[in-house]
C-alpha cells in the first residue's frame, strides 16, 4: 500500500506511543533537532489511507516549509489538500497560502501530475490555529494534519506545553510535524 511505504519511508520519522502529554513531549524534546518530517500516532488515532491532507497556514514565515512536504505526500497518494488560513488582521496568512498554492502549480506543471487543493478560512488567528485545526476534523475529515512544530519554547510553552503537543493529544488522525529551522530541512520534491 501506497501510504504505508509513505509512513514507513526513511525519509520520515514514525512515532508511535500513548496519547498522555508526558510521553508525547518527550518525543517532542527528542525531535527538536530532527531533519525529516516526523509523524506521531498516538493510541487514540485511527491510521486510514492518506485521501484529505489539513495544512494550516498562519501569518509565520516557516509554514511555507510545510509546502514542498504536501505537495509531495499529495504527489504520491493522490490526496486533496486543504489549506486551512488563519483569521488574521493583516495579510501575511494569506501571502503564506499564496505561496503554497504557486508551489503547489509549479510542481503539477512540473511532474504532469494534478494535485488538488481547496483553501479554507479559519475561524481562530495564527495564535490559535492549530487549536482549530485539531478541533475541526469532522469538518474537514482529513486523514493527516501538518503542523509546523514550534521553533523555540517560550515560557508559556515549558508551563503549560506547546501548541503541537496539544494538537497531537486532540487529534484523532496523525500528525505530521515539520521543524521550522531551514537548516534542518531535508525531504525534497
Amino acid at each position: 500500500m501506497v501510504n504505508e511505504q509513505i509512513l514507513n519511508s526513511p525519509d520520515i520519522r514514525l512515532i508511535e506511543c500513548e496519547n498522555k502529554p508526558r510521553v508525547i513531549q518527550r518525543h517532542l524534546s527528542d525531535c527538536r533537532e530532527e531533519r525529516r518530517p516526523y509523524v506521531f500516532i498516538t493510541s487514540t488515532m485511527t491510521v486510514k489511507p492518506l485521501r484529505r491532507l489539513l495544512v494550516p497556514v498562519s501569518m509565520l514565515e516557516e509554514e511555507t516549509y510545510k509546502a514542498e512536504i504536501c505537495t509531495y505526500l499529495a504527489r504520491k497518494t493522490g490526496a486533496h489538500i486543504i489549506l486551512l488560513q488563519a483569521n488574521d488582521y493583516g495579510s501575511h496568512a494569506r501571502q503564506n497560502v499564496n505561496r503554497f498554492v504557486t508551489h503547489i502549480r509549479a510542481i503539477s506543471d512540473k511532474t504532469g501530475i494534478p494535485i488538488s487543493y481547496e483553501i479554507a478560512q479559519a475561524r481562530k488567528d495564527s495564535f490559535s490555529l492549530m487549536q482549530e485545526a485539531s478541533e475541526r476534523q469532522r469538518d474537514f475529515q482529513h486523514d493527516l494534519l501538518i503542523l509546523t512544530a514550534s521553533r523555540d519554547y517560550g515560557l508559556d510553552d515549558i508551563l503549560f506545553g506547546p501548541p503541537e503537543r496539544k494538537a497531537i493529544q486532540r487529534a484523532l488522525v496523525p500528525v505530521m510535524l515539520v521543524n521550522p529551522r531551514e537548516d534542518l530541512f531535508s525531504l525534497c520534491d
